[in-house]
C-alpha cells in the first residue's frame, strides 16, 4: 500500500482532476454500487469543504463538510464514502474523526447534523451522533437524521 495523503480543500481550491475524481468516486459508490439514480451534482459542492484520503490520485475515502446554515441550521457532513477497494482499511473512522475536527476548527460549530443511511446508525453513534427520530426514504434507502451536540461536552 502506498502512502495515504489526507486533503482538505474548498471548492475553488480543487484542481480539475481532483474534482473529476471526487465526482467519479461519488458516482461509483452512490449511483452505481447503491443503484440510486439521482443527481449527485446538487448545487452544493461549491459551498462545501471537501475532505478525502488518496493514494496515487485515487480517492480512498471522501466526505464534504458544510458550515451552519447551508444544508441544515447546524453544520453538516455529507456524501460520506469509502472506496469499495479499500473498505478493509477502516478509513471511515479516520475520515469521520478528521471531519469532526475540521468542522470544529473551521466553523466553530456547536452542533453537527447528518442524514445517515440506517445501516450506518451504529457507526455514527460511535462518534456521538444521536437519532433525532426523523426517518425517511431517500432513493429507496432508509435514512435517519442524526445530531451531535458539543454544547454539553
Amino acid at each position: 500500500m502506498q502512502t495515504i495523503h489526507w486533503k482538505i480543500k474548498s471548492f475553488t481550491e480543487l484542481s480539475v482532476t481532483e474534482l473529476y475524481e471526487i465526482l467519479r468516486i461519488r458516482q461509483a459508490v452512490f449511483v452505481v454500487e447503491q443503484t440510486c439514480n439521482y443527481l449527485d451534482a446538487d448545487g452544493y459542492d461549491d459551498k462545501a469543504v471537501h475532505l478525502w484520503a488518496e493514494t496515487n490520485g485515487e480517492i480512498l475515502a471522501y466526505c464534504r463538510l458544510f458550515d451552519s446554515g447551508i444544508k441544515y441550521h447546524e453544520a453538516s457532513i455529507g456524501r460520506v464514502l469509502t472506496n469499495s477497494n479499500y473498505r478493509n482499511l477502516r478509513l471511515g473512522k479516520t475520515l469521520m474523526k478528521f471531519a469532526l475536527l475540521t468542522i470544529q476548527a473551521r466553523f466553530r460549530a456547536v452542533d453537527v447534523r447528518i442524514s445517515a443511511q440506517d445501516y450506518l446508525l451504529k457507526f455514527y453513534s460511535e462518534f456521538g451522533f444521536q437519532d433525532t427520530g426523523k426517518k425517511y426514504l431517500e432513493d429507496d434507502i432508509p435514512h435517519t437524521e442524526m445530531l451531535k451536540s458539543y454544547k454539553y461536552v
